[in-house]
């Protein structure tokens, strides 16, 4: 029995990785710079670019493009029992700034300024499943990935 629920746990996980995966009609493959969710733009010469973007859980995987000077903020959604690790930046044409205060636990909040042109990769995870609550319960290992790359012009 143990055997054949870890079975069927594996094959959820990884349907529900497989799922999340999915991007849409937001550009995909074809590698064109989709523009940021909620913007607003301050210079129409800049073509893709925005100079603010506000990313959310469901911008996974995106690319979006930000004027220099501009801003990028962002929240996920957590839970107490699946919370979202910091978020890490890779790169240096962001510069992190005050995001405000995290109001719910397991929640990341990140704010940055475009300071110079260059791309960075944004990225957080966060427990697939919520550990356990009693001794001898089925839990899954699997982790929760979130990666958007943000390129400054």
């Amino acid at each position: 029995m143990r055997r054949t629920t870890l079975t069927a746990l594996a094959a959820t996980t990884l349907l529900l990785a497989g799922c999340g995966s999915q991007s849409g009609d937001d550009g995909g493959s074809d590698g064109k710079v989709s523009p940021a969710p909620t913007t607003r733009s301050a210079n129409p010469s800049a073509g893709a670019c925005e100079d603010h973007a506000e990313l959310k859980a469901g911008d996974d995987g995106r690319t979006v493009c930000v004027t220099k000077g501009g801003e990028v903020r962002l929240t996920l959604d957590g839970t107490k029992a699946r919370p979202w690790k910091p978020v890490a930046a890779s790169g240096t044409a962001l510069k992190a700034i005050n995001p405000g205060f995290v109001i719910l636990p397991g929640d990341a909040t990140a704010a940055y300024q475009a300071v110079s042109p260059g791309t960075v990769k944004l990225s957080s995870s966060r427990p697939l499943c919520a550990e356990p609550t009693a001794p001898g319960k089925v839990s899954c290992k699997g982790i929760e990935e979130w990666t958007v790359t943000v390129r400054v012009r």
